[in-house]
Order: structure tokens, then sequence, then C-alpha cells
């Protein structure tokens, strides 16, 4: 099969691998869609490498159909699903664990449906799990335009928070209303922290981290949890502590990619418990900004990392 492979110059290439070979209680699946995620562009880099046992190439998340399952398996080959993957979506086939994939949405296509697994799982993980998320809660989900923020403010939203996103135009601020953000901050135009000193976050999500983090961690509320998943705008901030322990902020550390694959079936299986019969009826949406053949992964990851995009950038597989 083919795969999307890194050179030594960092270009990605489709190359040749070997096919998957099925272990014990997984499925292969031949993959039509696959999305991108800013991990990606992290493992292209050489900072982000997959967990042992995954391939090496890139890709977190795919659709497609089941071509290989086990005789007691609940998958039969043939039956449309989408997957969350340790790794090895950047090809044309993976091997998966059962519990890490789940059927197509009813009324999806691949592309929507390849959209759903990390976004959706990584946003359930860290404000379901990690931040205790409640009803009424004002939850602070940073760039609220990517296709985590889209996962994210739809999940809040749907259990009932309030949610504080920041963007950074315009277009990106009309678009997250529409998603149902209560309060928008253009990051360009506003100071975040002042902003958010007017809507005190009970949880929040933080993909950028950096410099900013100290004075917004004064903005919780008392008891907030706030959950850092990336270093987008940098490693380093200082925190006042006096501060920080007299109000009993939480500071959590949190990745979907380093969890079990046991702990990654039970988030999955809770997200279409919950969110299902939703992304069916359109009460919540997969926004695709763009699907590209996967021998344009380069074009893709351009998207990426000039932010350009306002939802998910998918790689279509022939």
């Amino acid at each position: 099969m083919h795969a999307i492979l890194i050179n030594d110059n960092k270009e990605l290439i489709w190359g040749e691998v070997p096919d998957p070979v099925r272990k014990d209680g997984e499925i292969i699946i031949d993959i039509r869609a696959a999305a991108l995620n800013r991990a990606d562009l992290m493992q292209r880099e050489g900072t982000y490498p997959p967990p042992p046992g995954w391939p090496e190439w890139m890709g977190l998340e795919v659709a497609g159909v089941v071509a290989e399952a086990p005789s007691d398996s609940r998958w039969q080959v043939g039956d449309k699903v989408c997957a969350l993957l340790g790794g090895g979506g950047y090809a044309e086939k993976v091997a998966v664990p059962e519990g890490m994939v789940l059927p197509v949405p009813e009324g999806l296509g691949f592309v929507e449906a390849a959209a759903i697994p990390e976004a959706f799982a990584t946003s359930y993980l860290n404000l379901c799990v990690e931040g205790d998320m409640q009803t009424g809660d004002t939850v602070f989900i940073q760039a609220g335009a990517s296709g985590l923020g889209m996962a994210a403010i739809q999940l809040a939203k749907r259990l009932g928070a309030k949610v504080v996103t920041t963007v950074g135009s315009e277009e990106k601020a009309a678009f997250v209303r529409s998603l149902g953000a209560d309060v928008v901050i253009n990051r360009k135009q506003e100071d975040i922290a002042t902003v958010l000193a007017k809507h005190p976050p009970h949880v929040a999500m933080d993909c950028v981290a950096g410099p900013n983090l100290g004075p917004c961690l004064k903005t919780m509320a008392k008891g907030g949890r706030w959950v850092v998943i990336a270093t987008l705008g940098g490693a380093a901030s200082e925190l006042d502590m006096l501060d920080f322990f007299k109000r009993g902020v939480k500071l959590i550390g949190s990745t979907l990619r380093s969890r079990t694959s046991e702990v990654k079936a039970e988030i999955l299986n809770n997200l279409k418990q919950k969110l299902w019969p939703a992304f069916s009826s359109g009460e919540i949406k997969v926004l695709i900004h763009q699907s590209l053949p996967i021998t344009e992964a380069h074009a893709a990851h351009a998207i990426l990392q000039n932010n350009a995009n306002i939802g998910k950038v998918v790689l279509e597989v022939a």
C-alpha cells in the first residue's frame, strides 16, 4: 500500500509501505478520508512521535470501509466506519483496535466522518473528564475557529455551558457565533485576560498557553480547571502562585494521544451515546474548510501552518 512519508528535508512523499497486519482485537480499514490535526505538523517536525505500536506516518482520525475483521467482531466487512488512531491515518489502510472504531453517523459522508473522532474525543476528554464541566459553567476555548474549537464549542453548548472563545479575524468571529459561542474575543484587537475577567471561566481548554497563560489564570472562577493541551504560543509563562493556590485553581496538562486504547474506547463510546443522533440530525455540524487528494498533503499542511482554515482540513484517498 501507499502512505505519506516524511523525507530528510521534511517533505511529504506518497511512498510504498508494508500492508498492515491485523492483531487480535483489531480490524483493518480501507481508508477513504483522513482529517488533519496540528499534532500532524508537530510530528512532521520531529517533536511529537507516535505512541509505540502505531505506524510512523501521520494521521490521527480516518473514515473508511472495514476490509478485515475477526469472526466474532461487532464489525463486518463492508461496514462504513470512522476511527481514532495513535498514528497511521495518512495511508490507504490501517489496523485499529475495535474499541476505537465507530459507525459513520447516518447521513454523513467519509470526509465529514473523518473529521469527528480526534476533535470531539479531545474536546470530551478535556472539557468533561479533566475539566469536569457542569451545566451552567463558563467555558473558555482557545482558537474557536479551528477544527478542535469547532467541536469543543458545540459540545460545550450542547451540555449547557456558556462559551467564551478566541479568534483572529472578524470572519472567524462570525463563524464561531454561528456555532453558539456566547463571547468572542478577537485576539488581535482585544486583551484576552481583560475580557475573561468579565466572564470568569470555570473550565478552560487551552492549546496556546505561552506568556499569556499567567494573566489569564488570574481571571478563573474559584476552583476553576485550566487544561493545557498544547503550547502553540510558547512553553513558558509566569504564574502568580499566591493567587493560584488561594483560589484553588487547578492547572492540568493533558493529551489524548498518550491515553490507552481502553480509555480512548470509553471516551468514544460516551461520544456515540451523547452525540451521534445530533450529527445525523444536523444539530451538531462537522464543518469542512477544504478536502484535498492525499497526494496533496503538503498543500493541506500549509493551510494549517498559515492558520487559514475555518473548520477541518481533510485528505481524500482514491
